[in-house]
C-alpha cells in the first residue's frame, strides 16, 4: 500500500513584474517585452507549465535588466552632458569677461 502524500503546492516563481514596471520608467522600449513575459508567468503556473513559467520569468528578468541598464546609462550620459555643458559655458563666460 502506498502512503498518501498531500497534494504538492504549486511552485512559486517570481514573475518580475515589479522590476518590469520600474524599468518602464527608465527605458520603455525594452520594458514592454519584460511586462509581456511577466504577465505570462502566473497563467502558465496555473496551467501546471512550470518550465514555461520559469522561461517566461527568465525572459522578463532579462528584458527588465537591459531596460534598467540602458535607462540608467542614458540618465548618466544626459547628466554628464548637462553638467559638462554648464561648466564649459561658465568657463567660456568667465574667460570672455577677463579680457
Amino acid at each position: 500500500m502506498q502512503p498518501d502524500f498531500p497534494p504538492q503546492q504549486p511552485q512559486q516563481i517570481d514573475n518580475n513584474m515589479t522590476m518590469s514596471i520600474v524599468a518602464i520608467f527608465l527605458f520603455w522600449p525594452l520594458a514592454i517585452p519584460a511586462i509581456i513575459n511577466a504577465s505570462k508567468v502566473n497563467p502558465l503556473l496555473q496551467q501546471g507549465d512550470f518550465a514555461g513559467a520559469q522561461a517566461a520569468a527568465a525572459e522578463s528578468k532579462k528584458w527588465s535588466k537591459w531596460a534598467l541598464i540602458v535607462g540608467i546609462a542614458w540618465i548618466a550620459i544626459v547628466l554628464v552632458c548637462c553638467v559638462g555643458g554648464s561648466l564649459l559655458g561658465a568657463l567660456s563666460n568667465n574667460t570672455a569677461l577677463s579680457y
